[in-house]
Parts: structure tokens; sequence; C-alpha cells
């Protein structure tokens, strides 16, 4: 009888032969759990669909990442945004440090890890209020426009002469993989929650196995 394992995301149990093993994490998975290398497009290299979400929807590097994403959002609607400590916990998810309550130097716009969540997304703390416990953030306007400067009557114009652009393969993910990934994903999630729960280490056989024996027969 051939060896057996279990898929480590739909959970049936199948032979060798039909399951792959990941080149990110190196577990076994079904074929229907495995696409092809989201970033390349490359079928000779096979993620489970775990770490194919990891790498089309990274998390975050740290816990103001959302704060970061968040700012950025907001800043094609206004330029300034007053957000309470309150609001912020519930941005990041998570609570801030007790510094941020006490100390109005914990929201200077010196580099710092926290700082920056609102200076990568170019914003700037124009005011914190310890007492009543918010900030107002304020778009930095990187980009200033000038004035072109007109040619006068003796000068000379050169001739423009385009830049040569360089033209790269795109090695991203088209919209059509990534959303049936995601649909994919979310069909085995359905599959999952729909499954029965039993007590101890009851496991009710496959349904594979179901056919291929009989009642009274056991496989050895």
């Amino acid at each position: 009888m051939p060896l057996k394992d279990e898929c480590g995301i739909c959970g049936r149990v199948l032979p060798y032969g039909y399951l792959r093993r990941c080149q990110r994490c190196g577990r076994l998975y079904c074929r229907d759990c495995m696409t092809p290398d989201v970033s390349t497009g490359d079928y000779t290299r096979m993620f489970c669909l775990n770490c194919a979400r990891r790498i089309v929807s990274p998390t975050p590097t740290t816990k103001y990442g959302a704060l970061t994403r968040y700012l950025k959002f907001r800043a094609a609607f206004t330029s300034t945004v007053r957000l309470s400590f309150a609001d912020i916990d519930g941005i990041i998810g998570e609570n801030l440090p007790m510094s941020a309550y006490r100390d109005e130097s914990w929201w200077s716009n010196t580099p710092s890890v926290h700082a920056k969540a609102w200076l990568d997304a170019g914003w700037n703390v124009q005011e914190v209020n310890l007492k009543e416990g918010y900030a107002v953030f304020s778009k930095v306007k990187d980009v200033q426009v000038r004035k072109k400067r007109r040619a006068s009557k003796g000068e000379i114009k050169k001739p423009f002469t385009p830049v040569r652009v360089r033209s790269y393969k795109s090695n991203k993910p088209s919209k059509t993989k990534v959303s049936k990934l995601y649909a994919r994903l979310k069909n085995v999630e359905r599959q999952r929650a729909s499954m029965p729960t039993y007590r101890g280490g009851f496991k009710p056989k496959p349904k594979h196995e179901k056919r291929l024996f009989k009642s009274e027969k056991k496989p050895q």
C-alpha cells in the first residue's frame, strides 16, 4: 500500500504521489493548495497558498505600519488629520507605550522606530495635547512648484532632447493571478470551517478511504 500523508491546508489524506513540497516552508501540500511562484510566474517553483499570500500581502515590519498606510490614504483627501490616542490604538491594533501619554518628545519628528510611521508617509506631528490625549498631523509638501523662467529675447533656445527611458520587464504578478489566489484561499477557509469537529482524538475516515475499503475491512 502506498504511503500517505495529510495536506497542511485542506487536511485531506492523500498518497505521496499527489503531494508536493513547498519550496519556501518545506511542508507537504496537495496540488490544489499550491500555486506557481507569484513573484516570477515560474512553474518550476511551487509555493503553498499560505506562503504565496505572504508574498502578495506581506505583514508590516513594525506595529506602526498600519498607521503609515492610514496616513497615506488620508493624504488624498486632506492635509491635516487630528487623531486621539485611542484612535491610534485602534489603527495599529495595540496600545501606545506609556511614554506616548506622558512625554511630548515621544511625538517629535526625529527619525525613530515609531516616528517613521508618519515620516515615511509624508506627514509631521504639528501639535500634541497630552492632557486631552490627541495629536495633529500635517502633510509635508516635499515637491515645491517652481515658476518657469521665461527666455529673454536675446537668449538662444536649445533644441529639446528627450531622455532615453529604459524598458524593464515587470516581475509583478498580474491582478488575475492575485484574485485567483485570494479566491482559492477563501474557498479553503470555508471548507475547513464547514468541517465538523470531534472530541478527543477521533478523526473520521476520508471519503476516498470509504470508497476503497468496506466497512468490515480495515487497511493494514
